[in-house]
């Protein structure tokens, strides 16, 4: 899907079902490496396609893949998450919309969270770093993505990218007993099921 094709995913219903069901399990891994809760996954996957609907129009392919660019905003919805001052203020603005997930659902979450345990630890690992630094490597060690493809997701330049990387791998080794994470992290992925985490937008709704 180019970028005209990519714009379309807010307009055209069938644009957008293709783009979901090809990026669906990506997104769900990268939130469940992040977030250890099967119904704030479902949520938080939910929420970056919808913010995709709304930021499709901004995908540039000559700044890096396409799944570079769902990172970037999957990560950005993600932290805005992690900000949110309490969770019993996050259970209240959920509580309206949140979509219930039914017992197959949870399992299937679950199965996802478990599978993502290591990606999670080596992240806890990467908390020293500061925040640019961690951004680079979490993606590339964690995510599997190239210095460039990172450097995309993050909005930044990437000999910037190569320089963050560099310093990181630095600091990890300095730090005893914390090498640095590899790809080979992110072990067995469980098979897609997009069906466990619909998405509806209000102008697909309409039509």
């Amino acid at each position: 899907m180019g970028a005209y094709d990519l714009a379309r995913i807010g307009r055209d219903p069938a644009a957008f079902e293709v783009f979901y069901r090809r990026h669906f399990e990506a997104v769900t891994r990268f939130v469940a490496r992040r977030v250890d809760d099967p119904h704030t996954v479902a949520d938080l996957t939910a929420e970056t396609f919808l913010a995709v609907v709304d930021s499709a129009h901004t995908y540039r392919p000559d700044k890096g893949s396409e799944i570079a660019w769902l990172y970037g905003v999957s990560r950005n919805v993600v932290q805005n998450e992690n900000r949110r001052a309490a969770r019993e203020l996050r259970a209240t603005h959920r509580s309206a919309g949140r979509r219930r997930l039914d017992d197959d659902d949870i399992a299937r979450m679950e199965e996802r969270i478990d599978a993502e345990a290591s990606g999670r630890r080596a992240l806890d690992a990467l908390a020293t770093l500061p925040k640019g630094q961690r951004a680079v490597i979490e993606l590339m060690s964690i995510d599997e993505l190239s210095v460039s493809e990172a450097a995309a997701a993050l909005g930044i330049s990437p000999v910037t990218a190569r320089v963050r990387l560099h310093r990181a791998r630095r600091t990890l080794r300095n730090v005893a007993g914390t090498p640095a994470p590899t790809a080979a992290v992110v072990t067995s992925r469980p098979t897609p099921t997009p069906t466990a985490c619909a998405v509806t937008t209000p102008a697909m709704e309409s039509r």
